[in-house]
């Protein structure tokens, strides 16, 4: 682990209970959150996205693994400790908006009330104006629309910002030109420092990532690191010895067929001719 990585988990391990047993929504997941930079989630419904969410904002407790927030083990926090740490250093932005923001306050109150309990100077005004809020300002939940709401939580979330902000499909249904907004102030608080992580269906906000980590079935499949120069794809081999190919790659095959090379220390894939 290095030293300044904010938030790591290895092995990491969820259980919910069902009706036939317990259901394991996350099995063996590794991950790393580093300051400054944003990570995406991808993977289709129910493949746990939401479960590691949770746990990553420190909502919940894995059942297995190791889990630190900034080197100590998270397993050793108490209560109160968990509050501080997600009241003052973790922004979350829930799917559904208005579960993370306080019903009875306007929206320019809404941002002076979060940065009073993260102790950070308040500018409600800027943050407003970034997500194209400023004519809402005086406006209390109920009269906003939901888009208006997604953006809200998104500055709330974002106020100071702290360490970690952690976001449930941030940019859903917003058109183009507010999902822009919600993702450059993301990316503009990562700039500043924070740690983002957003689970998303949404390939606008996958392309304004640093990484990628793909889930499938609560397992990671791989992680696409994107650079100026393209995406370096860094994929997991399960233990029958399978693994899943990125889109891109999965086009250079359009028959479904491949043929494996072995030699000199690498393994080279190649369409059937």
């Amino acid at each position: 682990m290095a030293t300044d990585d904010l938030l790591t988990g290895g092995e990491l391990l969820q259980l919910y209970p069902a009706p036939t047993g317990a259901t394991q929504a996350l099995r063996g997941v590794d991950v790393v959150v580093r300051p400054g930079a944003v990570t995406a989630i991808t993977g289709p419904s129910g493949s746990g996205k939401s479960s590691l969410l949770a746990i990553l904002a420190l909502r919940e407790r894995p059942a297995g693994g190791d889990l630190r927030w900034r080197g100590r083990p998270v397993a050793t926090l108490g209560r109160r400790d968990l509050h501080r740490i997600r009241r003052r250093d973790i922004g979350w932005i829930a799917q559904v908006p208005g579960h993370g923001l306080f019903p009875q306050l306007t929206a320019r109150r809404q941002l002076t009330q979060v940065a009073r309990l993260r102790r950070v100077p308040a500018d409600p005004d800027t943050a407003l104006r970034a997500l194209d809020l400023t004519a809402r300002a005086g406006a209390r939940l109920t009269a906003m629309s939901g888009g208006e709401q997604q953006r809200l939580a998104v500055a709330a979330a974002a106020v100071g910002p702290p360490a970690l902000i952690v976001a449930d499909e941030p940019t859903a249904e917003l058109d183009d030109a507010t999902a822009d907004l919600v993702l450059a102030h993301l990316r503009s608080c990562a700039a500043a420092g924070a740690g983002v992580v957003m689970a998303t269906h949404d390939a606008r906000a996958v392309a304004y990532a640093d990484t990628v980590l793909h889930l499938s079935r609560g397992v990671l499949s791989g992680t696409t690191s994107q650079t100026d120069a393209g995406s370096a794809h860094a994929l997991t081999i399960d233990g029958q010895g399978r693994l899943q190919l990125p889109a891109d790659a999965l086009a250079v095959f359009p028959a479904g067929r491949v043929v494996v090379t072995v030699g000199d220390g690498h393994v080279e894939l190649r369409p059937e001719s």
